[in-house]
Protein backbone atom coordinates (compact mmCIF):
# COMPACT_ATOMS: atom_id res chain seq x y z
CA UNK A 1 0.00 0.00 0.00
CA UNK A 2 1.07 3.60 -0.56
CA UNK A 3 0.15 6.13 2.09
CA UNK A 4 -0.55 9.71 1.07
CA UNK A 5 1.82 12.09 2.81
CA UNK A 6 0.18 14.52 5.21
CA UNK A 7 2.29 17.72 5.11
CA UNK A 8 1.19 18.70 8.60
CA UNK A 9 2.25 15.32 9.98
CA UNK A 10 5.59 15.56 8.18
CA UNK A 11 6.16 19.02 9.66
CA UNK A 12 5.36 17.72 13.14
CA UNK A 13 7.87 14.90 12.70
CA UNK A 14 10.58 17.31 11.56
CA UNK A 15 9.90 19.72 14.41
CA UNK A 16 10.00 16.92 16.97
CA UNK A 17 13.37 15.73 15.68
CA UNK A 18 14.89 19.21 15.81
CA UNK A 19 13.43 19.94 19.23
CA UNK A 20 15.41 17.06 20.72
CA UNK A 21 18.79 18.58 19.96
CA UNK A 22 18.90 21.35 22.57
CA UNK A 23 17.94 19.04 25.42
CA UNK A 24 20.51 16.43 24.44
CA UNK A 25 23.23 19.06 24.20
CA UNK A 26 22.42 20.38 27.69
CA UNK A 27 22.24 16.90 29.22
CA UNK A 28 25.59 15.75 27.85
CA UNK A 29 27.36 19.02 28.54
CA UNK A 30 26.66 18.18 32.19
CA UNK A 31 27.07 14.39 31.95
CA UNK A 32 30.19 14.00 29.76
CA UNK A 33 32.78 14.30 32.57
CA UNK A 34 30.95 11.64 34.59
CA UNK A 35 30.75 9.31 31.58
CA UNK A 36 34.49 9.67 31.02
CA UNK A 37 35.32 8.98 34.69
CA UNK A 38 32.93 6.03 34.81
CA UNK A 39 34.43 4.57 31.65
CA UNK A 40 37.89 4.62 33.19
CA UNK A 41 36.62 2.98 36.39
CA UNK A 42 34.84 0.31 34.34
CA UNK A 43 37.97 -0.40 32.28
CA UNK A 44 39.92 -1.00 35.49
CA UNK A 45 37.28 -3.44 36.75
CA UNK A 46 36.98 -5.25 33.43
CA UNK A 47 40.77 -5.64 33.44
CA UNK A 48 40.55 -7.31 36.85
CA UNK A 49 37.90 -9.75 35.62
CA UNK A 50 34.78 -7.81 36.56
CA UNK A 51 31.43 -8.35 34.88
CA UNK A 52 28.74 -5.79 34.02
CA UNK A 53 25.17 -6.60 35.04
CA UNK A 54 22.37 -4.61 33.38
CA UNK A 55 19.00 -4.29 35.09
CA UNK A 56 15.76 -2.72 33.87
CA UNK A 57 12.05 -2.67 34.44
CA UNK A 58 9.26 -1.86 32.02
CA UNK A 59 10.53 0.01 28.99
CA UNK A 60 14.11 -0.07 30.26
CA UNK A 61 14.36 -3.86 30.05
CA UNK A 62 15.18 -3.19 26.40
CA UNK A 63 17.98 -0.87 27.54
CA UNK A 64 19.44 -3.58 29.76
CA UNK A 65 19.35 -5.93 26.76
CA UNK A 66 20.97 -3.27 24.59
CA UNK A 67 23.79 -2.71 27.10
CA UNK A 68 24.56 -6.42 27.21
CA UNK A 69 24.75 -6.90 23.45
CA UNK A 70 26.92 -3.81 22.90
CA UNK A 71 29.57 -4.88 25.41
CA UNK A 72 29.62 -8.57 24.48
CA UNK A 73 29.43 -7.99 20.71
CA UNK A 74 30.96 -4.57 19.98
CA UNK A 75 30.59 -3.23 16.46
CA UNK A 76 34.04 -1.60 16.54
CA UNK A 77 36.49 -3.89 14.75
CA UNK A 78 39.28 -5.15 16.99
CA UNK A 79 37.56 -4.49 20.30
CA UNK A 80 37.34 -7.37 22.73
CA UNK A 81 34.13 -8.93 23.94
CA UNK A 82 33.50 -7.65 27.46
CA UNK A 83 31.40 -9.66 29.94
CA UNK A 84 27.97 -8.07 30.30
CA UNK A 85 24.58 -9.64 30.84
CA UNK A 86 20.96 -8.53 31.17
CA UNK A 87 19.53 -9.72 34.49
CA UNK A 88 16.14 -8.03 34.27
CA UNK A 89 14.50 -11.45 34.59
CA UNK A 90 15.54 -11.49 38.26
CA UNK A 91 14.11 -9.39 41.06
CA UNK A 92 16.18 -6.67 42.67
CA UNK A 93 17.18 -8.79 45.65
CA UNK A 94 18.77 -11.40 43.38
CA UNK A 95 21.31 -8.88 42.07
CA UNK A 96 23.38 -9.16 45.25
CA UNK A 97 23.62 -12.94 44.78
CA UNK A 98 25.46 -12.49 41.51
CA UNK A 99 27.86 -9.71 42.39
CA UNK A 100 31.59 -10.26 42.85
CA UNK A 101 33.92 -7.56 44.20
CA UNK A 102 34.89 -6.14 40.79
CA UNK A 103 31.46 -6.40 39.21
CA UNK A 104 29.34 -3.46 38.04
CA UNK A 105 25.61 -2.76 37.80
CA UNK A 106 23.91 -0.43 35.33
CA UNK A 107 20.24 0.43 35.56
CA UNK A 108 18.18 2.93 33.60
CA UNK A 109 15.50 4.62 35.71
CA UNK A 110 13.15 6.84 33.73
CA UNK A 111 11.54 10.03 35.10
CA UNK A 112 9.09 9.14 37.84
CA UNK A 113 11.34 6.39 39.17
CA UNK A 114 11.04 2.64 39.48
CA UNK A 115 11.41 1.15 42.95
CA UNK A 116 13.00 -2.10 41.76
CA UNK A 117 15.63 -0.35 39.64
CA UNK A 118 16.50 1.94 42.54
CA UNK A 119 16.63 -1.02 44.94
CA UNK A 120 18.97 -2.97 42.64
CA UNK A 121 21.32 -0.01 42.28
CA UNK A 122 21.34 0.79 46.00
CA UNK A 123 22.01 -2.84 46.89
CA UNK A 124 25.06 -2.86 44.62
CA UNK A 125 26.26 0.51 45.91
CA UNK A 126 26.01 -0.69 49.51
CA UNK A 127 28.21 -3.69 48.66
CA UNK A 128 30.86 -1.43 47.17
CA UNK A 129 30.24 -2.35 43.56
CA UNK A 130 30.45 0.24 40.82
CA UNK A 131 26.97 1.57 40.02
CA UNK A 132 26.13 3.24 36.70
CA UNK A 133 22.93 5.29 36.74
CA UNK A 134 22.71 7.12 33.38
CA UNK A 135 19.73 9.29 34.32
CA UNK A 136 20.50 9.62 38.04
CA UNK A 137 23.36 12.11 38.13
CA UNK A 138 22.96 15.19 40.31
CA UNK A 139 24.25 17.47 37.56
CA UNK A 140 21.46 16.36 35.22
CA UNK A 141 18.65 15.76 37.73
CA UNK A 142 16.64 18.85 36.75
CA UNK A 143 16.87 18.08 33.04
CA UNK A 144 15.78 14.47 33.55
CA UNK A 145 12.86 15.42 35.80
CA UNK A 146 11.55 17.82 33.16
CA UNK A 147 12.04 15.45 30.20
CA UNK A 148 9.42 13.26 28.60
CA UNK A 149 10.02 9.55 29.19
CA UNK A 150 10.86 8.84 25.54
CA UNK A 151 13.40 11.68 25.38
CA UNK A 152 15.07 10.67 28.64
CA UNK A 153 15.36 7.09 27.40
CA UNK A 154 17.05 8.38 24.24
CA UNK A 155 19.60 10.21 26.41
CA UNK A 156 20.21 6.99 28.32
CA UNK A 157 20.93 5.14 25.08
CA UNK A 158 23.50 7.71 23.99
CA UNK A 159 24.96 7.53 27.52
CA UNK A 160 25.57 3.78 27.49
CA UNK A 161 26.68 3.77 23.86
CA UNK A 162 29.36 6.37 24.60
CA UNK A 163 30.18 4.46 27.78
CA UNK A 164 31.10 1.27 25.94
CA UNK A 165 32.89 3.19 23.20
CA UNK A 166 35.11 4.97 25.72
CA UNK A 167 35.66 1.93 27.97
CA UNK A 168 37.67 0.54 25.07
CA UNK A 169 39.69 3.76 24.88
CA UNK A 170 40.79 3.33 28.49
CA UNK A 171 41.45 -0.39 28.05
CA UNK A 172 43.80 0.43 25.19
CA UNK A 173 45.55 3.14 27.19
CA UNK A 174 46.02 1.16 30.40
CA UNK A 175 49.63 1.32 31.66
CA UNK A 176 50.07 -2.40 30.95
CA UNK A 177 48.83 -2.01 27.40
CA UNK A 178 45.68 -3.32 25.79
CA UNK A 179 44.59 -6.92 26.18
CA UNK A 180 42.26 -7.94 23.36
CA UNK A 181 41.65 -11.31 24.96
CA UNK A 182 41.25 -14.43 22.82
CA UNK A 183 41.09 -12.27 19.68
CA UNK A 184 44.72 -11.15 20.17
CA UNK A 185 46.03 -13.31 17.32
CA UNK A 186 43.80 -11.35 14.92
CA UNK A 187 45.11 -7.96 16.05
CA UNK A 188 48.83 -8.31 16.83
CA UNK A 189 49.34 -4.55 16.58
CA UNK A 190 47.19 -3.92 19.66
CA UNK A 191 48.33 -4.11 23.26
CA UNK A 192 52.07 -3.86 22.66
CA UNK A 193 52.90 -0.40 23.98
CA UNK A 194 52.44 1.24 27.33
CA UNK A 195 50.57 4.54 27.16
CA UNK A 196 49.96 7.40 29.57
CA UNK A 197 46.35 8.43 30.14
CA UNK A 198 47.20 11.85 31.56
CA UNK A 199 44.63 14.30 30.20
CA UNK A 200 42.64 11.52 28.62
CA UNK A 201 39.55 12.19 30.74
CA UNK A 202 39.18 15.65 29.24
CA UNK A 203 39.77 14.30 25.73
CA UNK A 204 37.16 11.61 26.21
CA UNK A 205 34.61 14.06 27.60
CA UNK A 206 35.17 16.29 24.57
CA UNK A 207 34.79 13.33 22.21
CA UNK A 208 31.42 12.50 23.82
CA UNK A 209 30.15 15.98 23.00
CA UNK A 210 31.29 15.49 19.40
CA UNK A 211 29.21 12.28 19.24
CA UNK A 212 26.18 14.15 20.61
CA UNK A 213 26.68 16.80 17.92
CA UNK A 214 26.86 14.05 15.31
CA UNK A 215 23.42 12.91 16.48
CA UNK A 216 22.12 16.47 16.25
CA UNK A 217 23.42 16.76 12.68
CA UNK A 218 21.79 13.44 11.77
CA UNK A 219 18.45 14.52 13.24
CA UNK A 220 18.60 17.66 11.10
CA UNK A 221 19.30 15.56 8.02
CA UNK A 222 16.45 13.22 8.84
CA UNK A 223 14.11 16.16 9.45
CA UNK A 224 14.98 17.46 5.99
CA UNK A 225 15.01 14.23 4.00
CA UNK A 226 12.84 11.70 5.85
CA UNK A 227 9.93 13.65 7.35
CA UNK A 228 7.62 12.57 4.52
CA UNK A 229 8.59 8.93 5.03
CA UNK A 230 7.93 9.22 8.77
CA UNK A 231 4.54 10.76 8.07
CA UNK A 232 3.74 7.97 5.60
CA UNK A 233 4.74 5.36 8.18
CA UNK A 234 2.51 6.96 10.82
CA UNK A 235 -0.41 7.06 8.37
CA UNK A 236 0.01 3.33 7.63
CA UNK A 237 0.21 2.49 11.33
CA UNK A 238 -2.78 4.68 12.17
CA UNK A 239 -4.93 3.05 9.50
CA UNK A 240 -4.03 -0.46 10.62
CA UNK A 241 -4.36 0.25 14.33
CA UNK A 242 -7.75 1.90 13.80
CA UNK A 243 -8.89 -1.31 12.13
CA UNK A 244 -7.78 -3.45 15.07
CA UNK A 245 -4.52 -4.62 13.52
CA UNK A 246 -1.36 -5.66 15.35
CA UNK A 247 2.10 -4.20 14.75
CA UNK A 248 4.81 -6.86 14.22
CA UNK A 249 8.32 -5.46 14.70
CA UNK A 250 11.74 -7.13 14.52
CA UNK A 251 15.48 -6.63 14.15
CA UNK A 252 18.84 -8.13 15.14
CA UNK A 253 21.20 -7.26 18.01
CA UNK A 254 20.73 -3.67 19.09
CA UNK A 255 17.91 -3.42 16.57
CA UNK A 256 16.23 -6.34 18.34
CA UNK A 257 16.27 -4.35 21.57
CA UNK A 258 14.80 -1.38 19.71
CA UNK A 259 12.05 -3.66 18.38
CA UNK A 260 11.37 -4.77 21.94
CA UNK A 261 11.26 -1.16 23.08
CA UNK A 262 8.85 -0.09 20.35
CA UNK A 263 6.55 -3.01 21.11
CA UNK A 264 6.59 -2.16 24.82
CA UNK A 265 5.92 1.53 24.05
CA UNK A 266 2.83 0.42 22.16
CA UNK A 267 1.46 -2.16 24.58
CA UNK A 268 2.39 -0.43 27.86
CA UNK A 269 2.95 3.23 26.97
CA UNK A 270 3.67 6.16 29.29
CA UNK A 271 0.74 7.38 31.36
CA UNK A 272 -1.92 9.16 29.34
CA UNK A 273 -1.35 7.20 26.13
CA UNK A 274 -3.63 4.42 24.93
CA UNK A 275 -2.27 0.87 24.59
CA UNK A 276 -1.80 -0.46 21.05
CA UNK A 277 -1.43 -4.11 20.06
CA UNK A 278 2.19 -4.87 19.10
CA UNK A 279 4.48 -7.89 19.15
CA UNK A 280 8.27 -7.95 18.95
CA UNK A 281 9.37 -10.99 16.99
CA UNK A 282 12.84 -10.47 18.52
CA UNK A 283 11.73 -11.13 22.09
CA UNK A 284 11.07 -14.88 22.26
CA UNK A 285 14.46 -16.55 22.71
CA UNK A 286 13.06 -20.09 22.67
CA UNK A 287 11.29 -19.62 19.35
CA UNK A 288 14.20 -17.74 17.77
CA UNK A 289 16.78 -20.34 18.75
CA UNK A 290 14.52 -23.24 17.77
CA UNK A 291 13.94 -21.84 14.28
CA UNK A 292 17.60 -20.84 13.86
CA UNK A 293 18.73 -24.30 14.91
CA UNK A 294 16.21 -26.28 12.89
CA UNK A 295 15.76 -24.32 9.66
CA UNK A 296 18.21 -21.41 9.77
CA UNK A 297 18.66 -17.89 11.08
CA UNK A 298 17.28 -16.34 7.88
CA UNK A 299 13.81 -17.60 8.77
CA UNK A 300 13.53 -16.63 12.45
CA UNK A 301 11.13 -13.78 11.70
CA UNK A 302 9.46 -15.38 8.67
CA UNK A 303 8.35 -18.36 10.73
CA UNK A 304 6.80 -16.09 13.34
CA UNK A 305 5.02 -13.93 10.77
CA UNK A 306 3.47 -17.04 9.27
CA UNK A 307 2.23 -18.01 12.71
CA UNK A 308 1.14 -14.62 14.05
CA UNK A 309 0.32 -12.15 11.28
CA UNK A 310 -3.28 -11.66 10.23
CA UNK A 311 -5.00 -9.61 7.56
CA UNK A 312 -5.14 -6.03 8.81
CA UNK A 313 -1.77 -6.18 10.60
CA UNK A 314 1.36 -4.18 9.77
CA UNK A 315 5.05 -5.10 9.77
CA UNK A 316 8.02 -2.97 10.92
CA UNK A 317 11.60 -4.09 10.21
CA UNK A 318 14.63 -2.41 11.79
CA UNK A 319 18.07 -2.85 10.22
CA UNK A 320 21.04 -0.51 10.51
CA UNK A 321 22.57 -2.00 7.35
CA UNK A 322 19.37 -2.30 5.34
CA UNK A 323 20.52 -5.75 4.28
CA UNK A 324 20.02 -8.14 7.20
CA UNK A 325 18.92 -11.33 5.48
CA UNK A 326 16.33 -12.33 8.05
CA UNK A 327 14.79 -8.84 7.98
CA UNK A 328 14.76 -8.87 4.16
CA UNK A 329 13.13 -12.32 4.19
CA UNK A 330 10.49 -11.19 6.70
CA UNK A 331 9.59 -8.13 4.64
CA UNK A 332 9.27 -10.38 1.58
CA UNK A 333 7.00 -12.69 3.59
CA UNK A 334 4.88 -9.74 4.70
CA UNK A 335 4.39 -8.81 1.05
CA UNK A 336 3.29 -12.39 0.29
CA UNK A 337 0.72 -12.09 3.08
CA UNK A 338 -0.53 -8.75 1.72
CA UNK A 339 0.68 -6.73 4.73
CA UNK A 340 2.00 -3.17 4.56
CA UNK A 341 5.65 -2.79 5.50
CA UNK A 342 7.68 -0.09 7.24
CA UNK A 343 11.47 -0.09 7.62
CA UNK A 344 13.89 1.88 9.79
CA UNK A 345 17.26 1.70 8.06
CA UNK A 346 20.82 3.01 8.13
CA UNK A 347 23.63 3.57 5.64
CA UNK A 348 21.91 4.18 2.25
CA UNK A 349 18.95 1.93 3.05
CA UNK A 350 20.67 -1.11 1.59
CA UNK A 351 18.87 -3.93 -0.19
CA UNK A 352 15.59 -3.15 1.52
CA UNK A 353 15.41 0.29 -0.01
CA UNK A 354 16.87 -0.69 -3.38
CA UNK A 355 14.30 -3.44 -3.80
CA UNK A 356 11.41 -1.35 -2.51
CA UNK A 357 10.52 -3.84 0.21
CA UNK A 358 9.05 -1.17 2.47
CA UNK A 359 6.00 0.95 1.76
CA UNK A 360 7.62 3.55 4.02
CA UNK A 361 11.41 3.43 4.36
CA UNK A 362 13.05 5.82 6.83
CA UNK A 363 16.82 6.00 6.33
CA UNK A 364 19.40 7.39 8.75
CA UNK A 365 22.22 8.24 6.35
CA UNK A 366 25.21 7.26 8.47
CA UNK A 367 27.71 4.41 8.41
CA UNK A 368 28.24 4.22 12.18
CA UNK A 369 25.85 1.90 13.99
CA UNK A 370 25.60 3.59 17.42
CA UNK A 371 24.65 6.94 15.89
CA UNK A 372 22.17 5.24 13.53
CA UNK A 373 20.49 3.48 16.44
CA UNK A 374 20.33 6.63 18.55
CA UNK A 375 18.54 8.58 15.85
CA UNK A 376 16.33 5.59 14.99
CA UNK A 377 15.19 5.67 18.64
CA UNK A 378 14.18 9.30 18.21
CA UNK A 379 12.31 8.38 15.02
CA UNK A 380 10.25 5.51 16.40
CA UNK A 381 9.46 7.41 19.59
CA UNK A 382 8.22 10.32 17.48
CA UNK A 383 6.19 7.88 15.37
CA UNK A 384 4.61 6.57 18.57
CA UNK A 385 3.79 10.10 19.73
CA UNK A 386 2.29 11.03 16.36
CA UNK A 387 0.29 7.81 16.30
CA UNK A 388 -1.21 8.85 19.62
CA UNK A 389 -2.03 12.32 18.30
CA UNK A 390 -3.67 10.88 15.18
CA UNK A 391 -5.93 8.78 17.39
CA UNK A 392 -6.88 11.79 19.50
CA UNK A 393 -8.00 13.65 16.36
CA UNK A 394 -10.21 10.79 15.12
Amino acid sequence: MTAAVNPSLAAQAADALLARNAGAAAFFAAAAPAIAATSRAMAERFARGGRLYAFGRGATVSDAQHVAVEFVHPVIVGKRALPAVDISCFDATAVATLLGPDDMVIGVDLPGGNAEVRSALESARTRGNLVIDPLGGTATAGLVAAAAAFVAQEWAEVYYHTLWETVHVFLERRPRGHDVGSAAFLYPFLGTAEQDDTGLLDEVAASILIKVQDDADLRRQVAESEADAIAAAVAILAERVAGGGTIHVFGNGGSATDANDLAFDCVSPPEGMRPIAALSLASDAATITAVANDVGNDLIFVRQLIAHARAGDVVVGISTSGGSRNVVAALEQARKQGLPTIALLGYDGGEIRRRGLADAAIVIHSDYIPRIQEVQASVYHIMRDLLEESHAKD
